[in-house]
């Protein structure tokens, strides 16, 4: 009876130990050395991130008086206009215009909304135009502008918000 205990005994303290050779301690671990096919970047190089970054709209900073400077005068009726005719007309013009805002001409956009004026000429941080379509809240519907579609228009305003 006691050879039958000290058997089960001493095969449960084998089977613990996992089968590991007993001249090794069953405390540490044992290693294998790396495949010699992985190559490890040296410590101090920087590994470009893998993932593909999520595309945003470049918020211009440009201070009124640097933008004049910097970029060509930009035209309400060549440049601005297009752009609202193409992207805002079905919302803010035509047979309607949503918050009683209408895009289709100078003298309607600077007559603003519902809510009051929505250019503020030479300053770009107080137009709500610009904040809408910077932050691409709009237009609702349809393709949002293009990042040079945006600087077109935070640039005219800049440039004072000319009727030309």
């Amino acid at each position: 009876m006691k050879k039958v205990l000290l058997t089960i005994v001493l095969t449960g303290i084998l089977a613990a130990c996992g089968g590991q050779p007993t001249d090794a301690p069953a405390s540490l671990p044992t290693t294998q050395p790396a495949p010699a096919t992985e190559a490890l970047p040296p410590a101090n190089t920087s590994v470009p991130p893998t993932d593909t970054a999520i595309p945003t709209v470049a918020i211009p900073t440009t201070p009124p008086t640097e933008a004049a400077n910097q970029n060509p005068a930009v035209s309400f009726a060549n440049d601005v206009l297009p752009i609202l005719d193409s992207r805002c007309k079905n919302c803010h013009g035509g047979r309607e215009t949503k918050e009683g805002l209408n895009l289709t001409t100078y003298a309607a956009l600077m007559t603003g909304s519902e809510n009051g004026p929505v250019i503020v000429p030479s300053d770009v941080d107080n137009s709500l135009l610009a904040e809408q379509v910077i932050t691409q809240e709009m237009p609702k519907r349809g393709p949002k502008l293009t990042p040079p579609q945006v600087q077109l228009i935070v640039d005219w305003i800049n440039q004072g918000a000319l009727d030309n």
